[in-house]
């Protein structure tokens, strides 16, 4: 098993994905079994997305 890095951030990766699925309208709950591939897609990758910016804009 992994070992996380920052046990902290499980909560505010939870609550941020959270928020991405329900901006994209994509049903999250704590069953996601239901959701297809690229609903879940979707919420990942705009996750990576927003997380990029960021960080982008923090260097400036």
């Amino acid at each position: 098993m992994a070992r996380r890095l920052v046990p902290e951030a499980k909560q505010g990766l939870y609550k941020f994905r959270t928020e991405v699925a329900q901006e994209l309208g994509v049903p999250f709950s704590d069953y996601n079994g239901d959701l297809t591939s690229r609903q879940c897609g979707s919420v990942g990758g705009e996750m990576v997305k927003r997380m990029i910016e960021s960080y982008e804009r923090n260097l400036k």
